[in-house]
């Protein structure tokens, strides 16, 4: 049975979903060190002026290395609000926004305290709006993957190569300004494709 290896994801892109489509069970990490600047507190949406990086801000770990599962959440500068803002701004006139803000808004209304949870409860919520059932188990220990292992290969700044994925372009609100932005996060598809997500996540798939 094949199984794929993720870490924990922000509104993770395209590419995440994809994975979790298209392969028998996935396991998520769990047991990891934190690192900065990835998909883990971080998406990437379209705005007017192109993509833009929505970071949520950590509490500093008291050591060095600190696993991914008990970093918590810091509430500064009314992160909640300013993200909640951008999806509005980028969004809103999307095709499928008004349909799907309702599961959305209790996430930015919500206080979680572990980044962790609340990836996940995202996850798992957008899932049911894709409409996929990913078989899908947490490690309960660090381990070396020989195959099959995007837990470092799917990140914003310098993604490795994968041949198992060829974004399908599809409808954006600012296509014609910018042209097709591939690997966005799952929620620029979602917005824009509604319930055609699916084929779209099926035909990126190689």
């Amino acid at each position: 049975m094949a199984t794929v290896y993720l870490s924990s994801a922000y509104l993770a892109p395209v590419q995440y979903y994809c994975k979790l489509f298209s392969y028998e069970s996935v396991v998520i990490e769990t047991a990891e060190n934190y690192l900065k600047q990835t998909y883990r507190n971080r998406c990437l949406i379209a705005t007017a002026n192109g993509t833009q990086a929505l970071s949520i801000p950590i509490e500093k770990p008291s050591t060095e290395k600190c696993l991914t599962k008990d970093i918590r959440i810091s509430d500064h500068g009314q992160w909640r609000h300013l993200h909640w803002h951008a999806l509005i701004s980028g969004y809103g006139t999307s095709p499928f926004f008004e349909y799907y803000q309702d599961d959305f808004a209790p996430f930015y209304e919500q206080k979680f305290d572990y980044l962790f949870d609340f990836n996940e409860q995202l996850m798992i919520m957008i899932c049911r709006l894709v409409d996929i059932q990913p078989n899908i188990t947490y490690s309960s220990q660090y381990e070396e993957i020989a195959e099959n292992d995007f837990r470092e290969q799917i990140r914003p700044k310098h993604p490795i190569a994968d041949p198992k994925f060829a974004p399908k372009p599809y409808y954006q609100v600012f296509q014609e300004k910018h042209g097709f932005m591939p690997n966005l996060s799952i929620i620029d598809l979602l917005f824009n494709m509604g319930p055609e997500s699916l084929l779209v996540l099926r035909d990126s798939i190689n």
